[in-house]
């Protein structure tokens, strides 16, 4: 694969040279003696930095929507999507192949 690589004119003896310097400090490595040093795949110790999973009372539907710009049957609304549908969004929207029709019951300032 690295015969396909493009380079340009004058890179070859850039390129030549770094991996020159990769294979001799790879030849470096291996004259070292690793039989006591067990392998491992993180050079330093992984630690778990979550927190512990603690239950904690869920937040009441009128604070969820506290902040929510408007609420329609209890559950956050959002500007309706210009969006062509293939299909209605919901089993009772009236929309069709248009606009979703669920976006009727959204507020007018929308």
């Amino acid at each position: 694969m690295l015969a396909r690589l493009a380079l340009e004119p004058g890179d070859e003896d850039f390129y030549a040279e770094q991996l020159s310097g990769i294979l001799a400090h790879i030849d470096r490595l291996q004259q070292l003696n690793t039989e006591s040093i067990p392998p491992t795949a993180q050079v330093v110790e992984v630690a778990n930095t979550l927190r512990e999973d603690v239950p904690r009372p869920c937040l009441s539907q009128e604070e969820a929507l506290a902040n929510a710009p408007a609420a329609v049957d209890g559950s956050s609304a959002c500007p309706p999507s210009r969006k062509r549908l293939d299909r209605p969004h919901r089993a009772d929207c009236q929309g069709g192949a248009r606009l979703c029709g669920c976006a009727r019951s959204l507020p007018r300032s929308w």
